[in-house]
């Protein structure tokens, strides 16, 4: 399958030297880390600790995981099986996350990069944090409306 021109890993973007520092410095590719970090954080922090209660309370309440639930089924064992449903629904999740606004905001700044490259390099990029605050609320904005 060929890839596409324009897109990320694509032809064209062997052609063009990317300066990646500056890119990277980019309010676009700024925007997609903060926002990306913003679901990736409270979503890990979460698994985490519904997995270390899972653990703790197979370590220190025994009884209470032995407890039947339905003809020997037990809460330790229905509790155990809740973990394979969080990561079905977590990754699930990411991935219509990442369809509706990751993708998106990663190809913005691929174009980003790209034009920078096309012009020569030139720096003008902000490294504000503000700058970059701004347009991810606006951007936040713009999606909830």
């Amino acid at each position: 399958m060929a890839a596409q021109p324009g897109r990320t890993g694509g032809p064209d973007v062997l052609e063009r030297p990317i300066d990646w520092e500056r890119a990277e410095r980019s309010p676009e590719f700024r925007e997609l880390v903060a926002v990306k970090r913003r679901f990736v954080v409270p979503a890990t922090i979460f698994f985490m600790a519904w997995y270390l209660a899972f653990v703790l309370l197979a370590g220190y309440a025994p009884d209470f995981m032995g407890e039947s639930v339905y003809q020997g089924l037990t809460v330790g064992y229905c509790l155990a099986l809740s973990q394979f449903l969080m990561v079905l629904v977590l990754g699930v999740w990411y991935l219509r996350k990442a369809d509706r606004v990751f993708d998106p905001l990663a190809e913005k700044a691929a174009r980003r990069a790209l034009e920078t490259a096309e012009e020569g390099g030139a720096d003008r990029f902000s490294t504000a944090p503000d700058d970059v605050a701004a347009r991810t609320e606006q951007t936040d904005r713009e999606r909830r409306a």
